[in-house]
């Protein structure tokens, strides 16, 4: 009787071990689906790939430009910022180009180098681009993205998804990928034992 019900949990925690195994292997490849519609292409599609150094010639802020999120919403009316423009001269061709923060930053807005986060208050958005402003005619030289084919002749401070962020992202995944698949495996292992031990 003891022997049955030893065997009845066994079979049990077995089968909760494989399902979780099972359930990890699946949660890893939605990872991997998501990752791969969402950062990938991002990552793919940017052609600001070499790293150089950029020297800041001017940092102006211009007058107040509205949020471009998207043509005609009511944000734009809402949302004026000035607009930080930073010229820098590019070392690997000696050009005078403009900086921006991200590829998102030239998409949203392409004459302005930053765009800040949406904030109620007007004076803290000023406040910050001016440190920006001021921190950029501080530290003259730094590294910088650009694109060696020469499609885009401007440059980027940091690219959203760079390699190292690239590879951060498909780590979690492939460790719980490799947790069920190591789950799935022992617990095979265990019911090959016990069968044998069973026929034997």
């Amino acid at each position: 009787m003891l022997g049955k019900k030893l065997v009845t949990a066994q079979k049990r925690g077995e089968t909760r071990a494989l399902c979780l195994g099972l359930g990890m292997v699946a949660c890893s490849m939605m990872m991997y689906f998501f990752i791969g519609i969402t950062i990938v292409p991002f990552y793919t599609n940017s052609v600001w790939t070499t790293e150089t150094v950029c020297k800041v010639l001017k940092a102006n802020i211009k007058e107040k430009v509205f949020c471009p999120n998207s043509e005609g919403s009511e944000d734009e009316e809402i949302f004026p910022y000035p607009c930080l423009q930073v010229w820098v001269n590019l070392t690997a061709s000696g050009q005078e180009v403009m900086l921006y923060q991200t590829e998102d930053t030239l998409e949203r807005n392409p004459k302005c180098s930053y765009i800040p986060d949406k904030l109620e208050n007007s004076k803290e958005v000023k406040a910050r681009i001016e440190t920006i402003a001021s921190n950029f005619k501080k530290y003259q030289t730094f590294p910088c993205y650009y694109d060696p084919g020469g499609t885009q002749t401007n440059v980027i401070l940091s690219r959203l998804y760079p390699s190292k962020g690239l590879l951060f992202a498909f780590l979690w995944p492939t460790l719980m990928f490799t947790g069920g698949c190591l789950i799935i495996v022992l617990v095979k292992i265990s019911q090959y034992v016990s069968v044998l031990s069973a026929w034997q």
